[in-house]
């Protein structure tokens, strides 16, 4: 029997939580609720990420999320993964998007475009999304077995991603690529090596700088690379700066939608009586989106380097420590949501999900999330009555990006 099977009752001090191999078979659920329940605030000596704080608990996760003068995101200090080897350096500039920022920086670029998520846009953008959803499901094999990761949320979100960037149509899969390799450590099915992925970052660096010339005049442009390219906070980045923030942006509008969307499908198969309230009840729809985005959490984890020693849930955290904020227990914390394994959308408190982040660092786009969410499920009830799984699921190798690489399902009209 593998050692992982007996993980969950090993030694608290020989605890790696952020392991690949749990991430690969789910066995991180007992883990983190041992944790929650013995040592919420937990550190790991040895590990291949070296040393690091694992934060559990809903209470100390806000904690961390909500004191940015003690905890930072600066990509100088390692950013916002636990593991550091995004920080490559290209003509002396070290990679860094708005994200990987403490304020006041953070705060200038951020807003530079946050433009393309305000209510008039999403307002355009509906009608889009809309449109496309509809062509998508009406073009799927009824009653036949197909994989609902590449053929719909793959799909749709990169249609999305290519509007919101102005990005050529016909080559958009490049755009799921540059996600893919943006989160995947090395050897774990997307690149082998770390040098694969500089080189194929830096074809990204040089497509997205082709379409900054070609807008950085172009004052009627309502896209991601002409806000970038136009804001005075943003309009001299460093290439660095440049495509970080491209990466940013790519990975934000890609990784939690297209995860939830098949999450969702994951949730309502597991929990079939979920499916059956909400189509009795349509008024449940924006809780049951809260709820999704909370039992699927798409972003297991966040880092953060501790600026000043501090303490945090009774434990003494030093100047440099790195400090990882596990989202996907968060989730899951008992003290917070009842029952926090079973799937509810009449959860009276999904929305205090953490699956967005928290303070300044919130996602930016999660409006345009939900509404992804919702009119996939609005327009999948319309047509059918259920979705269900018809082989087992592949889980992305990643204990950061939480979600699927395959879903095979089987639509039942």
């Amino acid at each position: 029997m593998s050692s992982l099977e007996h993980i969950s009752e090993a030694p608290l001090a020989d605890i790696n939580v952020a392991d690949p191999a749990l991430w690969d078979c789910h066995k991180y659920w007992p883990i983190f609720e041992r944790m929650r329940r013995e040592d919420p605030v937990h550190y790991c000596a040895d590990s291949s990420y070296g040393p690091y704080w694992s934060v559990t608990s809903h209470e100390d996760i806000l904690a961390v999320e909500t004191n940015h003068e003690v905890f930072s995101s600066d990509s100088r200090l390692g950013g916002v993964v636990i593991h550091d080897d995004l920080a490559f350096e290209l003509s002396g500039y070290a990679l860094e998007g708005f994200i990987a920022m403490d304020p006041p920086r953070h705060s200038a670029q951020r807003a530079a475009v946050s433009g393309i998520v305000s209510r008039p846009n999403l307002a355009h953008l509906e009608t889009i999304i809309s449109e496309r959803t509809r062509d998508l499901l009406d073009s799927l094999p009824v009653g036949e077995v197909f994989d609902w990761v590449p053929t719909v949320s793959i799909e749709l979100t990169t249609q999305m991603l290519a509007t919101l960037f102005d990005f050529p149509f016909e080559d958009r899969a490049k755009l799921t690529r540059w996600s893919d390799v943006g989160t995947m450590e090395p050897g774990l099915g997307i690149v082998a090596t770390d040098a694969e992925r500089v080189k194929e970052l830096k074809s990204c660096l040089f497509h997205f700088t082709k379409l900054w010339r070609a807008r950085k005049d172009n004052q009627d442009g309502f896209d991601l690379v002409s806000m970038l390219a136009q804001s005075p906070a943003t309009a001299n980045m460093n290439p660095m700066n440049f495509l970080g923030n491209i990466l940013v942006l790519i990975i934000g509008g890609n990784d939690t939608t297209r995860n939830t969307m098949s999450g969702a499908i994951a949730a309502f198969n597991q929990y079939p009586r979920e499916l059956e309230k909400l189509k009795a009840n349509h008024k449940l729809m924006d809780n049951a989106i809260s709820e999704i985005i909370r039992w699927q959490t798409p972003i297991a984890h966040m880092r953060r380097t501790a600026l000043a020693d501090a303490e945090l849930g009774g434990k003494q955290i030093k100047k440099g420590d790195k400090v990882v904020m596990w989202y996907a227990s968060g989730n899951r914390d008992e003290k917070v949501f009842s029952d926090a394994d079973v799937f509810d959308i009449e959860r009276d408190n999904a929305r205090r999900n953490l699956s967005f982040g928290f303070g300044i660092h919130r996602c930016m786009g999660r409006r345009l999330a939900e509404m992804q969410l919702r009119i996939l499920l609005e327009e999948i009830m319309k047509r059918w009555t259920r979705i269900e799984i018809a082989g087992a699921p592949t889980p992305i190798k990643s204990n950061f990006v939480h979600g699927y690489a395959s879903l095979p399902v089987r639509i039942i009209p």
